[in-house]
């Protein structure tokens, strides 16, 4: 009998089938016909209607005492614990009566900040997705195996009275702090799994004094650990993954009193326009126990990872170990550097600036980056794109409550910070050029071997930026980015609307005296 089975509240379940070796839940996923195998043995599934995360159906029930540190809004929507019961008896009904998959797993490799997890579907690949995406337990951690959260996921069921509940849709994914349960219905797509722990942390490490970071992060042979915050197309998977230094994680981690540690166990890696020569360890770790999502294969079962058809986010998660230089402990000493991505596609931010840890706080609750023209329908110029904290929507707690805390930790542990623009200089998307990825190299390398701490810098007006004023590698006038531009008037107009946008954006946090504190550190027009 399984630790906990009687108090899932299923009833007449056939066959349980309980943390399935990944052979085993190969067979289970080709005998039920769930996807079809690639032309390397990677098992290919499609995840439905949903290529992605369902952010309009995503709820926390309000209800204390979780309620008073929720930060209520379009992000971290309110449920009555009526529906919530409501929603989890449906749930169970679906899966009842059926073949189950349990899964039981961690989230963190730190001994004193992780949490265990079970995981009930009645989808095979969908075990083996949170099987490649958490830590997983070893046999003897298995036989006394007691989770702290429970994972229902009916994905073959839906709301039909979802209007009558005042629901977004017939999806909802629904997060009960109180009873450490979370239940999903209507929606295949297996990261809200992976998504759903990561809010759960976010709510968790904090209210605990640690920090939860939607970051990638990787260690030197000296012990130096380096943090790479960036949102999507920003390089923050690519640039952390890194032959000369040992990878920690690629998405999410924590930071407590003992260091840096990974959340999970596993990489989830973008594969749209994949290419063994850019990104050679991402390609190489796909193979038989990895999973593929909504790629296209020809009936020879070739990929081709161009072609977008399906979804412009065609995935692959694979367990950490198929990346070859990984850190086994999946954890590393206090960070030395943290660098923010931001792919500036107006060309106005600088290849690199160094930040002091106010300004550090304030870049890391704007969370900026700019879609570009043509990435999505409808944009013909660049978009600026404010994420709090680089993940604003798995942030439950307001996004001030993790500003404070990195601002303590940079304090406490003497922390350098940067900001790195991966994006445009010489003039803004379809004018000017994108950064080589050889000279954002150079700025990240000179970062990690501290070579960047002895050059001169000069200030980068209207945002108050340290940057230097050379740095090998980099040609010297791509540095201040007025210096690449053909129309030093059109750079300046479009230097003062960017931080326009930035002051516009930032006003949201000045509801709290923390925000309006670390407003003061921001571009001023």
């Amino acid at each position: 009998m399984i630790n906990g089975l009687d108090k899932l509240g299923l009833k007449e379940i056939k066959n349980v089938y309980h943390n399935l070796s990944y052979d085993e839940l190969f067979k289970h996923e080709v005998s039920q016909n769930e996807g079809k195998i690639s032309s390397n043995g990677t098992f290919i599934v499609d995840t439905g209607v949903f290529t992605g995360r369902s952010q309009k159906d995503k709820y926390f029930v309000k209800q204390d005492e979780s309620q008073k540190y929720i930060a209520w809004g379009k992000v971290n929507q309110p449920i009555t614990t009526e529906l919530f019961d409501k929603l989890l008896t449906k749930a169970k009904a679906q899966l009842s009566g059926k073949n189950i998959y349990v899964q039981d797993a961690y989230c963190g490799a730190s001994a004193k900040s992780k949490k265990s997890v079970r995981f009930v579907t009645e989808v095979a690949w969908q075990a083996h997705f949170v099987k490649n995406m958490f830590i997983r337990p070893t046999k003897e951690e298995l036989k006394d195996f007691r989770p702290d959260f429970v994972v229902y996921n009916a994905c073959k069921c839906v709301n039909e009275n979802f209007k009558d509940d005042g629901l977004n849709s017939d999806v909802f994914v629904v997060f009960n702090i109180e009873q450490n349960v979370a239940v999903i219905g209507g929606t295949w797509y297996g990261g809200e799994m992976k998504k759903g722990i990561f809010s759960m942390m976010n709510y968790w490490l904090p209210l605990e004094g640690k920090l939860s970071m939607h970051c990638s992060a990787n260690v030197g042979k000296d012990g130096d650990t380096a943090l790479f915050f960036g949102l999507s197309g920003t390089g923050k998977t690519t640039l952390s993954t890194d032959a000369t230094r040992a990878l920690i994680g690629d998405d999410e981690h924590g930071w407590d009193d003992d260091g840096v540690f990974n959340f999970e166990g596993g990489c989830y890696a973008k594969t749209i326009n994949l290419d063994p020569n850019s990104e050679p360890e991402i390609y190489a770790a796909i193979k038989r126990n990895a999973l593929l999502e909504n790629v296209v294969a020809d009936e020879n079962g070739v990929v081709d990872y161009s072609d977008g058809s399906k979804t412009e986010n065609t995935r692959v998660s694979y367990p950490i170990e198929h990346i070859a230089n990984h850190k086994p402990s999946l954890s590393a000493g206090h960070p030395k550097n943290i660098i923010f991505l931001s792919a500036d596609a107006f060309g106005v931010l600088p290849p690199v600036s160094k930040l002091t840890k106010e300004q550090a706080m304030y870049y890391f609750l704007s969370g900026y980056t700019a879609k570009v023209a043509g990435t999505e329908r409808g944009i013909t110029e660049p978009q600026a794109t404010f994420s709090a904290c680089f993940g604003e929507p798995f942030m439950p707690l307001h996004p001030t409550v993790y500003a404070k805390l990195l601002g303590e930790k940079i304090d406490k542990h003497n922390v350098n910070v940067y900001l790195v623009n991966t994006g445009w200089s010489g003039g803004s998307y379809g004018v000017g050029k994108r950064m080589s990825i050889k000279a954002t190299r150079a700025c990240i390398n000179a970062i990690l071997d501290s070579s960047i701490t002895k050059c001169e810098f000069e200030n980068f007006e209207k945002f108050n930026l340290a940057i230097p004023k050379e740095l090998d590698g980099v040609e010297t006038k791509l540095l201040n980015p007025i210096n690449t531009w053909e129309n030093k008037d059109e750079y300046i107009a479009t230097r003062d609307k960017l931080v326009s946008m930035f002051e516009a954006n930032f006003k949201r946090y000045e509801d709290v005296k923390e925000g309006v504190e670390f407003a003061k550190a921001g571009p001023k027009l």
